[in-house]
């Protein structure tokens, strides 16, 4: 490759240079904050543009590119030090939860041109879906309705609903049941 040729195409960060500037000096450190709660965190995104649903728990060191390109439904948990690295939208669904230190990757380079040129794909995560601890979901995948990626498992394609995904790169082990409460 030869990134003295690399090019991003017609990216853009969807946002101004100074609603940018105004994110990472004082929307991001509120959002990461370990002090910051739940419901002030969810405030700071909504006012840069994040469409969030009521009930969502925010915990903290979590990090979101743009928060303009993030939303997320009603009751969903997002877990300490996960990394949204959102150059592309993400959408996550109603009580879904994205646990510990999980990166949600929507960009990459295409290795095939010596150019590296940027790839941007969206990630989607559906109602009820549960990304464990230390997983890595890679741009384009989709996690279905209730399906779960185990415990430190790689998403590098997408997911049937209402099945339980493990390994790197994940693979199906089972269909998900639920049990009556």
């Amino acid at each position: 490759m030869r990134l003295d040729r690399y090019r991003k195409g017609d990216y853009t960060r969807g946002a101004s240079v100074a609603k940018c500037a105004a994110w990472y000096i004082v929307g991001s450190p509120i959002v990461r904050s370990y002090l910051t709660p739940s419901f002030l965190k969810c405030a700071v995104l909504r006012v840069f543009g994040a469409r969030i649903g009521i009930g969502v728990r925010i915990k903290p060191g979590v990090r979101i590119k743009f928060p303009w390109r993030l939303a997320i439904g009603n009751f969903s948990w997002l877990g300490e030090e996960l990394w949204i690295d959102n150059l592309a939208q993400v959408s996550i669904g109603e009580h879904a939860c994205i646990s510990q230190r999980v990166y949600l990757c929507t960009g990459s380079h295409d290795w095939t041109k010596e150019s590296f040129d940027l790839i941007t794909k969206s990630i989607t995560i559906g109602d009820h879906a549960w990304v464990a601890a230390d997983c890595d979901v890679a741009p384009g995948v989709t996690i279905g309705e209730g399906a779960v990626l185990a415990l430190g498992s790689v998403a590098s394609k997408s997911l049937l609903p209402w099945s339980i995904y493990s390994g790197v790169p994940a693979v199906k082990i089972t269909d998900r049941k639920l049990s009556e409460a």
